[in-house]
């Protein structure tokens, strides 16, 4: 059953209206006709199956059938903290850790980042990757869109891992602490094994559900100064491996390791 995010002012007690790209998608790709069963979500409060009742041109009404619980979620949030790589790499984070399971990206920009950051380019760059992610949410049956931040300076970034319960940061020398004792530390520490705990933080889309926040290093990787600064500022140091990853793969593997280990990849 193909799944929408629509804006909330467009449901009614009955109803809801797809318009936009969602609607021509719909109409010219899908096919629709009148009686297909499609999925429209809030990205907040709202989900439901809905009847498609009239297909215009610029917009389609559907009957809400029922409500549906909204419980794909994992109980612990993910924040990708990437530094800007080079190319469409950044696109492929947003989209392959949008479908694991990510809460939030903050791109940043670090001391080794290649990328030439145009502040110009900053509105339709952040556009595209939050379709990017709506579109990748909607395919992994999200209940939410991730949230994508403006592009951070290091220093800001420092400062946004305060919002989080716990921080880790990549790093590639010895010195970094396996992550599954990182993740694990992590969540006893919010003493709730994935669940919002009582002293967890306000979070930005308004929950209070534990948050992790993974750093991810440009591809010549972090300064052993950053590491330094990241530490004080209350981010561990962690390892993947003994293997060198590539930045997209690493942002991947953090994910994926983080959200096995708090127990929301199959059990």
């Amino acid at each position: 059953m193909q799944r929408y995010f629509v804006d909330g002012t467009q449901f009614s007690a009955d109803s809801v209206r797809i318009t936009g790209d969602d609607a021509h998608h719909l109409i010219r790709v899908m096919r629709a006709e009148p009686g297909d069963l499609i999925i429209c979500s809030d990205g907040a409060n709202r989900e439901v199956e809905a009847e498609l009742v009239l297909l215009e041109k610029q917009e389609v009404t559907a009957r809400i059938v029922r409500e549906l619980p909204m419980e794909n979620e994992p109980h612990i949030q993910v924040w990708i903290a990437q530094s800007l790589p080079k190319g469409d790499k950044m696109e492929t984070v947003i989209q392959k850790c949008t479908e694991l399971g990510a809460a939030r990206f903050i791109p940043f920009v670090s001391e080794r980042t290649v990328v030439q950051y145009e502040a110009k380019k900053e509105a339709k760059r952040l556009e595209r990757w939050q379709k990017i992610a709506k579109e990748a949410a909607e395919q992994a049956h999200r209940n939410r869109v991730p949230d994508i931040s403006a592009p951070l300076t290091w220093k800001q970034l420092l400062a946004e891992a305060a919002q989080a319960d716990s921080g880790l940061i990549c790093y590639e020398k010895p010195q970094g602490q396996g992550i599954r004792a990182a993740v694990q530390a992590a969540i006893d520490s919010a003493g709730c094994g994935g669940q919002a705990g009582a002293d967890s933080k306000q979070k930005p889309d308004g929950t209070n559900r534990t948050a992790i926040l993974v750093v991810i290093g440009p591809e010549g990787g972090f300064s052993e100064r950053e590491v330094a600064e990241a530490e004080s500022a209350g981010c561990r140091a962690i390892s993947l491996g003994r293997r060198i990853l590539r930045t997209e793969t690493a942002a991947m593997a953090a994910l994926s390791c983080i959200l096995y280990e708090a127990g929301e990849m199959g059990g």
